[in-house]
């Protein structure tokens, strides 16, 4: 309780426990200057200075009660007595007791907090996400793609039916394509193309996952068997992910969440561990969507391709998935921007 002035103060009368002995007295307390007066019933006037006594806080009923340097308790049954002593000794509570009796400062506060909570989950979390995964070595980064992958094994995908002739030349069209856009000078990184069949619930889909592994479904393959170039328009928007290290940078995000989370609660059991099944429920911002859309365009247009190729794939998506028409690209870790910005990134109307 900070002190405001040092003038006169009326006294007080309220019960003494010393802290030896069971026995309560009346006693008499004052302020002078910065020390707090105290007067026994039986034994010597005691002086106690303001500022290593611990106050009371202010609440609506109950008894106040104020512990003395020494071991001692001053004890006053009613607060509306202490109360108005501690104005008239120029005693005033700190500024968040004053908060806490206030509803209206309290809602503010509370208020204050979501809106900080808020920001630093837009705002905070991805730049430390980005900073701490460009310090994550790359034999880190595959391991976690390799957690990943054996948990969505038998998850979610299943070993491909497709021939192997099929495979081996889906893969040797991709890294054709790449071949050519490496000698043109554009980055691409390493990568590997896995394939899989998948469940119902993840249907036509490519996903990349951390450290460059690239897993194409057999029901994406069969619903563009006649469109290679949207096929490679596909794995170069995944590629595109790989690049910018988009799905180590969400898990680090995840993972910087669960902390926090568990910094509030007090539990960090499993933060670590949990990192695949992170990285399978987060999403994707819209921002590295856009960079992944962005991938698969260069990749088309430095190719001498049609970018407005990738249409016929929105359109067969929608068709299959109709609900999902507002994401267009409905992947297990991806959360796209709208269908129709999409279109008019590759050249739609």
């Amino acid at each position: 309780m900070p002190q405001s002035r040092a003038g006169p103060s009326p006294r007080l009368c309220l019960q003494y426990f010393d802290g030896r002995h069971a026995r309560v007295q009346r006693a008499e307390i004052w302020r002078e200057g910065q020390e707090l007066l105290l007067q026994p019933e039986l034994g010597a006037l005691q002086r106690h200075a303001l500022r290593r006594v611990q106050w009371p806080e202010r609440q609506r009923h109950g008894q106040r009660q104020v512990l003395l340097p020494d071991g001692g308790v001053l004890s006053c049954t009613q607060a509306a007595d202490w109360d108005r002593w501690a104005r008239a000794s120029g005693l005033r509570e700190s500024m968040a007791v004053h908060w806490a009796q206030s509803w209206r400062l309290t809602l503010t506060a509370g208020l204050l907090l979501v809106a900080l909570l808020a920001l630093l989950w837009w705002q905070g979390l991805p730049l430390a996400a980005r900073s701490l995964s460009e310090a994550v070595p790359a034999r880190l980064e595959a391991q976690l793609g390799e957690r990943t992958l054996d948990g969505l094994d038998g998850l979610l995908l299943m070993p491909s039916a497709l021939p192997a002739s099929q495979q081996a030349a889906i893969a040797a069209d991709f890294a054709a394509r790449l071949t050519r856009a490496r000698e043109r000078g554009e980055s691409w990184p390493e990568y590997q193309l896995l394939f899989r069949a998948a469940s119902p619930s993840l249907g036509p889909n490519a996903l990349a996952l951390p450290g460059g592994q690239i897993v194409l479904t057999d029901a994406l393959v069969h619903l563009l068997a006649d469109q290679p170039d949207a096929l490679a328009g596909v794995l170069a928007h995944e590629l595109g992910h790989v690049r910018g290290r988009h799905g180590l940078r969400m898990t680090v995000q995840a993972g910087l969440a669960s902390a926090l989370g568990a910094l509030m609660l007090g539990d960090f059991s499993g933060v670590l561990a949990s990192a695949p099944a992170l990285l399978r429920s987060q999403a994707y911002s819209r921002e590295l969507e856009q960079e992944a859309d962005a991938a698969a365009l260069q990749l088309l247009r430095g190719d001498g391709r049609d970018p407005r190729v990738m249409l016929v794939f929105f359109d067969r998506i929608e068709r299959q998935h109709p609900e999902q028409r507002s994401s267009v690209w409905a992947t297990a870790i991806a959360s796209h921007p709208s269908g129709e910005q999409r279109r008019r990134f590759f050249g739609g109307e």
